[in-house]
């Protein structure tokens, strides 16, 4: 395992490698990142790998040949990682060892927005009208062009970090300048100098959870979104499955598929983003991992399809476990504790009220003393409630109900 996130899937990766039956080796270029994000007197499970190396993993010249190198010691079996930004390393060290996974171009165009849009467009999948600008000077030209409202995103960032509406050129500079100073992303890796534009999409959006495995794409379900913090776009909850019409789920499957095929991804477990416009689903952006801010839960819950393991059946080249399973559940969401204002936090009321609830599959919060800031994406939530519905599409409204109950008390210091 190279990297991972240090969010859900830093653990649900690690139990789905053990209770498979495995073992592996982390690969960091920093302990601390992880050590520091453990909670105290407890240890990350990354760290409980059987081997635990640090190596420049920022660097492919230099991490190849020592990976050739751990590889005739330790012989592995297959390449994996959470991390958007260690994706396309996984897929070169893959090819380079010969060992499972997608085309490295394929996996580096799906993790380049700019480079993604490149692709749909080419092969006539339907996604906004775009403009990728060098400059600011470009973006205001092309702004123009395109016409206002728009969305504004780094090409090669997550979280919905920095990816904001504009509604004119003002806002516009003001939010390419906000981008400019963040040259190095959080892993130390130095940005693409480059934004890309699009036109506002307008209506619902929703993701598709897939499975692609020797040329065949197994579609998991859908997942409905919610979104606030404007002018960011910071996700608030998921519901899977998400409470679609036949016909629109169905148009949401296929334009994913589409957009697998489209960027020639193969071997992959994938989480494609999609509005549903009036004019038909549009392509917001293709993910070639595991969904994240805990959906694979809502689904292994509703589903008893476990996509963590599959990932990591995937990345072995073992055909997955896709069956579905009564669970007991028809529905089940998730919302986010959004942090609205600034300070330290004191304190969650009602989350006693909250924890004893039937209904609720997970409760976590964040522990006093935390900083907090108003949310610009969603690296910033102070917590979450996972509830599920036996009996149909409820969940959504169950969560919702709940996480008004939870008050964050946060005070100035």
């Amino acid at each position: 395992m190279v990297e991972s996130w240090v969010g859900a899937m830093s653990r649900l990766l690690p139990r789905a490698i053990r209770e498979g039956g495995h073992e592996f080796t982390f690969l960091t270029r920093d302990m601390h990142h992880y050590l520091r994000s453990a909670p105290e007197g407890t240890a990350h499970p990354l760290l409980g790998a059987r081997n635990v190396l640090t190596g420049d993993t920022n660097d492919l010249d230099t991490l190849l040949p020592a990976v050739d190198r751990l590889h005739k010691a330790l012989g592995f079996d297959g390449v994996i990682t959470s991390c958007d930004y260690y994706l396309p390393t996984v897929a070169r060290i893959a090819d380079r060892l010969g060992l499972p996974g997608p085309s490295p171009e394929a996996v580096e165009n799906a993790c380049r927005k700019d480079a993604t849009r490149r692709a749909l467009a080419d092969a006539a999948v339907a996604g906004p009208r775009f403009a990728v600008c060098a400059d600011r000077s470009a973006a205001v030209v092309a702004a123009a062009e395109l016409g206002y409202p728009l969305v504004l995103k780094p090409v090669d960032l997550c979280a919905g970090m920095y990816v904001r509406r504009v509604d004119d050129e003002e806002e516009l500079v003001r939010a390419h300048r906000a981008l400019d100073d963040f040259p190095v992303n959080a892993r130390g890796q130095r940005r693409a100098p480059l934004v890309l534009l699009e036109e506002l999409l307008h209506g619902p959006e929703v993701s598709v959870e897939t499975v692609t495995f020797e040329g065949r794409t197994h579609v998991v379900g859908v997942t409905d979104k919610s979104v606030g913090g404007a002018p960011a776009f910071i996700e608030t909850g998921h519901m899977f499955p998400a409470a679609l019409t036949a016909a629109d789920a169905t148009a949401a499957e296929q334009t994913a598929v589409q957009a697998l095929k489209a960027l020639g991804l193969d071997n992959v477990v994938a989480h494609t983003e999609i509005k549903l416009t009036p004019d038909g689903p549009r392509v917001v952006e293709v993910n070639p991992r595991p969904a994240g801010n805990r959906i694979t839960e809502l689904v292994r819950h509703v589903t008893g399809v476990d996509i963590a393991a599959a990932c990591v059946d995937v990345a072995l080249g073992h055909p997955p476990d896709l069956r579905i399973r009564d669970t007991g559940l028809r529905s089940a969401a998730i919302g986010f504790l959004v942090p609205q204002t600034a300070g330290v936090l004191e304190a969650v009321d009602g989350a006693d009220l909250v924890r004893e609830a039937p209904e609720v599959l997970e409760l976590q919060l964040a522990e006093p003393g935390r900083a907090v800031k108003p949310a610009d994406s969603n690296n910033a939530y102070l917590g979450h409630v996972m509830a599920g519905d036996a009996t149909g599409p409820g969940a959504r409204g169950r969560v919702e109900a709940l996480l008004s109950a939870l008050c964050p008390r946060v005070v100035n210091r």
